[in-house]
């Protein structure tokens, strides 16, 4: 046993991850190295050959597990993934109630950002990031009423570029007439009118704009939620 524990030791030296990086065929190879290198005067003792297959059985276990665990967990997702989207397809010509942060943004679509305040507000900055963290937009309203209110934006960045096909997210803050600095709540009530399935995930279409399965907080038949909820 000590010619594989100085070979581990040896390997451990030369990569950062140590004998921690050896799989079964690894340990399989280093014991049959063993086997043709022992001195013939002294052959391994049937302890120490037992013991070392022990250890190979129990390393082929533990491989075999995180393998089984690792597929289960990806069948687990992809089931998920399918049984989302087969519920996503049925909410069509649906009312939703939805809280979102983002939204998703194509080649041609104008998205509305709709959004509620409690009070009034002299002024509200919606400030627009990639999934990078960068702030490509910033959209400004003066004025608004308390309840929902929207405004669009056009697609574009700070340098009236259009922006990148992709999911953008949304900050949102106002001023209320104290001057003290609010945050409005980004809601969206309305009827579903497609499902967009984008990299294997749902989006819902509402009011033109697309947001994720995920952001639904309720549904309800046509007409079920009053707009000045949101």
């Amino acid at each position: 046993m000590s010619v594989i524990s100085g070979m581990g030791n040896e390997i451990s030296g030369s990569q950062s991850t140590g004998i921690k990086s050896l799989g079964k065929d690894d340990f399989l190879q280093l014991m049959i190295t063993k086997l043709r290198h022992q001195d013939p005067l002294k052959p391994m003792e049937d302890e120490d050959f037992i013991a070392q297959l022990a250890q190979f059985s129990s390393l082929e276990q533990m491989n075999n597990i995180a393998e089984g665990i690792a597929t289960s967990n990806e069948w687990d997702f992809l089931q998920m993934q399918s049984i989302n989207n087969t519920m996503a397809a049925g909410l069509i010509g649906k009312d939703i109630k939805a809280t979102y942060n983002g939204l998703y943004v194509d080649a041609t679509n104008q998205p509305q950002i709709t959004y509620t305040t409690d009070e009034f507000v002299t002024d509200v900055t919606f400030t627009i990031s990639d999934t990078n963290g960068n702030v490509v937009a910033r959209l400004n309203a003066d004025n608004i009423e308390p309840g929902v209110n929207s405004i669009e934006w056009d697609g574009r960045d700070s340098l009236g570029n259009r922006v990148d096909q992709g999911y953008y997210t949304i900050e949102a803050s106002a001023t209320n007439a104290a001057g003290q600095t609010i945050q409005p709540r980004l809601s969206l009530i309305g009827t579903v009118e497609t499902i967009v399935y984008r990299e294997g995930a749902a989006f819902l279409r509402v009011n033109g704009t697309e947001i994720p399965l995920g952001d639904v907080t309720a549904v309800g038949e046509q007409g079920s939620f009053d707009e000045d909820e949101g």
